[in-house]
């Protein structure tokens, strides 16, 4: 008689580390049918540590290498993630060269990712003579005799020390303690309390008998009035606008519920909610219609379009009628924006349209309120039909996604740096639209040249907007040659007398006016003129930026500050003075030149609360603000009705960058910040201060010249092997000692060099070489169209396992960074 082996049933899950492969678990028939891809797992890994796995297949397939362990418990009753999505995860992962679990964890809120956390409780089998405990063993025994367990973090609160281990680890070999692993649930839904009158008083004598009781009670009385004209409303009424209503005290509320008068309950309701108002969709000018129908003719035969539409030309009222076509079809909407700041202006444009359609997602929000819209896109629920986003919007569980809007597509803040997936948020998206068979809308006033590229070979369709909404000017621009200003003696400060006559005019017609400044901070770097020493930071390798609110020195790559010295640190000289200049310099020098306007700044110093960017546009756009200073924050995309001048500090500062992007980068920045002007009514100026005032990039943007920018950079990108003609790959290695980053990038180099045929260039110090006390070295890779881009993958993936089993490499971090512009 044959033997037929017991059936056997296993889990295959991602867990939430960065790993590059899955792991298998063990689970009974029962669990076999009822789970599903995109369900989550409490499972064991590394011990006893516990973890929230999401599960990627079910299978009878042993583990060949390993004894599969069991899940501990299951956490969902329904998938949280669609197969579209997990397909989209496997993408990302395999384009960008990183793990699944890197994937998982940016894409989920952190509130779905439980993990364990060690609990320490006394042992059952604890002898009733205690042997010998040091001082700190007694502590946490004697804590343990007051409370029944205790959390690692108590523990380190109990002995004053972060390394505790040791001490557990005696307790454990001496039989006193017992160590376990608890998930705690990190979502805790919104509770609104209610309140209801009892439904004897609701009427007639009941109600009179209410009032009679309630007649020396003038608040009490008080609250049963205000219960009926809120109750009259039709809406459930709460207890806050109770109170509110009544002027009253809680005390008093809790009086009538103890008197069975008043009953309190509670419903959970959405931490983000919309007004339901809408009103009519806007009406197109005859060129935005022309537009509109030439995009939806583009997507009959192309799944991709780009929008190229001057600044102003009214790009937004054309998605407003695409995604009103998408929501009548019952299908969800993504819009994607380079900046979280970006939000809040359209937000308020597209409620105004949709009303409570409207979600938003992005990461200033909170986890609480990031896991509720995750589960309203998830139910597809009413208010889930529109998501607005910065790029982690991508990640989203769709349920029936129908178009894709990714708004100012150029912008480099598409792309994710640190940590991994390294991804650009418009290439994923067009992924992402694919699985769903979904239209994908581009949308830029200056559109990347990868997809000007893929517009002129055809694999993307193309609608152009050459005039702004209702037919007003371009700003007129205006050169200013800073050479020819300083040595004229027409400077004061920063500002040449062209750029001071233009503001000075701009306030007396009550106009508002940006300049823009792309450094933060007051100066650069403090200069000892003695000596010539610079202020650097003592863990990266770059001069301490000057900032005069806070009077200090900072590094804004690690946070590393000092107070600004009084003397030289090497020689001891007083001399010292600034060299550069940011948006607080700026912001100083117009106060002292323009003392009646009232002056804001917008940079990262200033933006940094939830709502510090909503406020400062808010003040700006209701004219408490005359001036406004800023970063490239003010070039992407912000819609301000009476900007009458715009003013560029210093254009020389975006072109000169190591960076093969820059001059179509300094295009962008430069004719993105001067499309704020003169966007209503008048015709605005744009005044750029420069050295260089006949570079080709600043005469293309006097002239509003995109396609001869265009045809510059391409034909550069031809001639020196850069994208889109070749694939980038950046191998980055950072380590703590100099000789092992320096030793292990020239042999990884060199063997790469020689298996890859294809240029292999470095390895090179970067600009900064050292960051938090790591020194880099990259390695750069270009591959060309004509190679297999996978293929090249798998042999860096290969010569990467050959670097990390050399033992004296094995602690040289390398970072993989796919297309890393």
């Amino acid at each position: 008689m044959r033997y037929n082996p017991p059936l056997m049933f296993f889990a295959e899950v991602i867990l939430p580390l960065s790993l590059l492969k899955t792991f298998t678990y063990r689970i009974t028939q029962a669990e076999f049918h009822f789970l599903k891809p995109g369900m989550r797992v409490a499972v064991p890994f590394s011990g006893n540590k516990v973890y929230t796995a999401m599960v990627y297949r079910v299978h009878q397939e042993a583990p060949l290498l390993y004894e599969a362990r069991e899940i501990d418990h299951i956490l969902d009753e329904f998938p949280i993630i669609g197969p579209h999505q997990l397909k989209h995860w496997e993408w990302i992962a395999n384009y960008y060269m990183c793990p699944l679990g890197d994937v998982y964890r940016s894409a989920v809120p952190a509130t779905l990712i439980l993990e364990s956390e060690t609990i320490l409780t006394l042992s059952e089998n604890t002898d009733a003579e205690l042997p010998a405990l040091t001082d700190e063993e007694y502590l946490i025994y004697e804590a343990l005799q007051r409370q029944p367990r205790l959390q690692m973090r108590e523990i380190i609160q109990i002995l004053n020390k972060k390394s505790v281990f040791g001490v557990i680890r005696q307790l454990l070999a001496k039989k006193i303690v017992e160590v376990s692993e608890q998930l705690n649930e990190n979502y805790k839904p919104k509770l609104v309390r209610y309140a209801q009158l009892s439904a004897r008083y609701n009427e007639g004598a009941g109600l009179q008998e209410l009032l009679e009781q309630l007649k020396n009670a003038d608040k009490q009385k008080a609250l049963v009035l205000a219960y009926f004209q809120l109750a009259n409303r039709g809406d459930l009424v709460t207890v806050k606008e109770l109170l509110q209503q009544a002027e009253a005290g809680l005390a008093a509320f809790k009086a009538l519920c103890d008197k069975a008068i008043f009953e309190e309950y509670y419903l959970r309701e959405g931490r983000v909610r919309f007004t339901k108002q809408t009103t009519e969709l806007p009406v197109l000018s005859d060129i935005q219609q022309a537009a509109l129908d030439n995009i939806r003719q583009q997507f009959n035969n192309k799944e991709i379009c780009l929008l190229f539409g001057v600044t102003s030309s009214g790009k937004t009222e054309i998605y407003i009628r695409l995604i009103a076509e998408a929501i009548a079809k019952g299908q969800q909407v993504l819009y994607l924006l380079p900046e979280i700041a970006l939000t809040t202006q359209l937000v308020g444009r597209l409620v105004k349209y949709f009303g409570d359609k409207v979600t938003v997602f992005h990461s200033r929000y909170s986890n609480n309120e990031r896991t509720e819209a995750w589960e309203n896109v998830l139910q597809n629920k009413s208010n889930a039909r529109i998501i607005i986003g910065a790029r982690s919007a991508l990640f989203l569980p769709f349920a029936n996604l129908g178009l894709i809007v990714v708004d100012e597509e150029h912008e480099a803040t598409f792309k994710q740096h640190d940590p991994a997936p390294r991804y650009h948020a418009r290439d994923a998206a067009t992924v992402l639209g694919k699985l769903w068979n979904a239209k994908i809308l581009l949308g830029s006033a200056t559109p990347s040249v990868e997809t000007f590229y893929n517009v002129s070979q055809e694999k993307y369709g193309l609608v152009k907007l050459t005039e702004r909404f209702r037919n007003i000017l371009m700003p007129e621009i205006v050169v200013v040659d800073l050479k020819k200003k300083y040595e004229r003696k027409q400077m004061a400060g920063h500002f040449s007398d062209t750029l001071s006559d233009a503001i000075r005019k701009t306030l007396v017609d009550k106009g508002q006016i940006i300049l823009f400044q792309n450094r933060r901070g007051y100066a650069k770097m403090v200069e000892c003129e003695t000596c010539g020493h610079v202020p650097q930071c003592s863990h990266c390798d770059v001069s301490l930026t000057y900032h005069l609110t806070r009077n200090l020195l900072r590094c804004h790559y690690c946070g590393y500050a000092i107070a600004k010295p009084v003397r030289c640190h090497a020689c001891g000289s007083a001399a010292l003075n600034t060299k550069g200049f940011g948006t607080e310099q700026v912001q100083e020098e117009l106060t002292m030149l323009f003392p009646q306007a009232r002056v804001g700044r917008m940079d990262q110093d200033t933006t940094r609360g939830k709502s510090a960017f909503e406020t400062l546009l808010y003040d700006f756009r209701r004219g408490d603000i005359d001036i406004l200073v800023g970063t490239q924050m003010l070039a992407k995309g912000l819609d301000f009705e009476n900007v009458r001048l715009v003013g560029i500090m210093n254009a020389d500062n975006i072109l000169f960058q190591p960076d093969f992007r820059a001059f179509e980068r300094g295009y962008q920045l430069m004719a993105q910040v001067a499309g704020r002007s003169g966007r209503a009514g008048a015709q605005g100026t744009v005044i750029i201060q420069t050295f260089q005032p006949s570079h080709p990039v600043i005469t293309q943007v006097a002239q509003n010249d995109y396609d001869g920018m265009y045809l510059d950079q391409i034909h550069e990108r031809e001639q020196y092997r850069y994208p889109p003609f070749y694939r980038i790959i950046r191998l980055t290695l950072r380590h703590r000692e100099f000789d092992k980053t320096r030793d292990s990038a020239v042999w990884l180099h060199s063997m790469l060099a020689q298996t890859l045929p294809m240029p292999v260039l470095g390895p090179e110090e970067p600009l900064i070489s050292r960051i938090r006390n790591e020194y880099l070295r990259s390695i750069m890779i270009k591959i060309p169209g004509n190679l297999s881009l996978e293929g090249t993958k798998k042999t860096i993936r290969r010569t990467l396992d050959s670097f990390h089993a050399i033992p004296q490499f094995r602690s040289v971090k390398v970072t993989v960074n796919v297309d890393p512009y």
